[in-house]
């Protein structure tokens, strides 16, 4: 080798030296780089499933570790429901940082609005962050809030499904069967039809039942979730006749409570109750016999004053119900089913109630009564002189039918109005909701178990190391050439 080609070669080797080592820097903070270092520094949670002491609670378990201590954990949960918006709770368990940390949260039902209704759905996920600022969310879950006391067991037809314990198989398939028919039944003639599946859960017996729900009456005997579309009764083998007449007034609930859920408006009590009578088939035969009483008597109540809470004295709660069912047999009978579909579509729309029957029928409630009065032979409307108070929205307060052809222990049937999402004790929960249309709620998809903080600028980089390898490789087939 001459003397004078030293130097060109000493200078291609730190060239080369040179480039290599910029390289290495380069990668060092680019996105694999940050991926490597990442690993090392990595979050794992271990969801250790739920505790369900039904009704009152529910203790939610988790273990996370990390390769820095673990400084937050939050449990993110919700229940699958109509809602008017996604809402997602927080709760942030208390735990001393480390490495290891082994986190617990317990949903008290007490301190909430009330219990979940049997069978409701709650999904919930957990997420962790370490003091290097790395977080990790877990898998979604999803546990259905019931009891493990009783054996439950499960048969389907079409959009139903009834859940029982107590009696033989041939028991349940007759109420099934008996519902899935009255279903059939109100969308002929009503054209209200289940728009997603239903759950009906058979407890046997109002003691039971009681058990189960917190904050109902004790005489409750059958309950309407239409938000979550699951009603329950109370009934035994051989209450089934009853049950029959039950299930099928709750049904109609659910079915009309999903048509309208709305966040703008309610459904008058009146219209609400008696479209579940409907579909149950009608008052029982006293109770047919105390309407036509109070038609002669002339001691019918005003419709107005139907809109509203019905009164908590039976005989006048059980004319209320007659009565309102004649209100909406009239409809269905003179107008016909679509007109009373639109009338439930304009409720969902939050249109008061007023108007939703002047844009279909063309009167409002006065005309309402004038026109139901004169069909069936009642003394005209006392016209009371002021403007009705509407309903409070929602109505927290359930009404209930007084059910004479039960037995005189049998529960009474119960409808539940929608309430919001319970929102477990301030200091450990947050709530926050977005999307002000009703739409059932849905959780966000949640990132895998290793997830790591965004990473800053990752095209710019990775276009940096791109123009480096590019000028690097120029450089040294040049200096390549220039060594030959």
């Amino acid at each position: 080798m001459r003397d004078e080609e030293r130097p060109r070669r000493t200078g291609y080797h730190a060239a080369r030296i040179t480039f290599y080592v910029l390289l290495v820097g380069l990668l060092a903070v680019s996105p694999l780089g940050l991926l490597i270092a990442s690993a090392q520094t990595s979050i794992t949670i271990e969801d250790r499933g739920v505790e369900i002491e039904f009704p009152e609670r529910m203790t939610f378990n988790a273990q996370v570790e990390g390769s820095a201590d673990i400084e937050r954990v939050v449990l993110e949960y919700g229940v699958e429901r109509l809602t008017c918006g996604t809402v997602t709770a927080k709760a942030f368990p208390d735990f001393e940082p480390g490495r290891s940390v082994t986190v617990a949260w317990t949903w008290e039902m007490l301190q909430s609005w009330g219990s979940e209704p049997p069978g409701a759905t709650i999904w919930y996920r957990w997420r962790a962050i370490d003091q290097a600022g790395n977080e990790a969310v877990s898998d979604e879950q999803r546990v259905v809030w019931l009891d493990e006391v009783h054996d439950w067991q499960s048969i389907s037809r079409g959009m139903l499904t009834a859940h029982w314990y107590d009696g033989p198989r041939s028991f349940a398939e007759d109420l099934l069967n008996s519902a899935v028919d009255s279903l059939d039944q109100l969308a002929q003639t009503t054209g209200v039809a289940p728009q997603s599946p239903i759950d009906m859960y058979i407890y046997a017996g109002y003691d039971d039942l009681r058990d189960a729900v917190l904050f109902e009456p004790g005489w409750t005997g059958g309950l309407a979730f239409p938000e979550h579309d699951i009603l329950v009764i109370g009934v035994s083998p051989d209450q089934v006749e009853w049950g029959k007449d039950a299930e099928a007034h709750e049904l109609t609930h659910v079915l009309v409570g999903h048509l309208t859920f709305s966040c703008l408006g309610s459904v008058p009590a009146w219209l609400n109750e008696g479209i579940a009578m409907y579909g149950e088939g009608g008052p029982d035969p006293e109770s047919r016999d105390r309407l036509e009483a109070a038609i002669a008597n002339d001691e019918l109540a005003s419709l107005r004053a139907l809109s509203g809470e019905f009164s908590e004295a039976s005989d006048k709660a059980n004319l209320s119900y007659s009565q309102s069912y004649s209100i909406v047999n009239f409809l269905v009978e003179k107008h016909g089913r679509d007109k009373l579909i639109r009338l439930f579509t304009n409720l969902r729309d939050g249109i008061a109630i007023e108007d939703a029957l002047k844009d279909v029928y063309g009167f409002g409630l006065d005309g309402l009564e004038d026109e139901w009065r004169a069909s069936i032979g009642a003394k005209p409307r006392r016209a009371e002189g002021v403007t009705p108070t509407p309903t409070p929205i929602p109505t927290p307060v359930p009404t209930y039918q007084p059910i004479s052809a039960a037995p005189i222990t049998s529960p009474i049937a119960v409808t539940r109005a929608p309430t919001p999402i319970p929102t477990p004790s301030a200091t450990s929960v947050q709530i926050a909701e977005v999307s002000p249309t009703p739409a059932p709620t849905e959780a966000p998809a949640a990132p895998s178990s290793a997830a790591t903080e965004p990473l800053s600028a990752p095209l710019i980089i990775a276009a940096a190391v791109a123009i480096l390898v590019a000028i690097g490789a120029i450089v040294l087939s040049t200096r390549s050439r220039q060594s030959l």
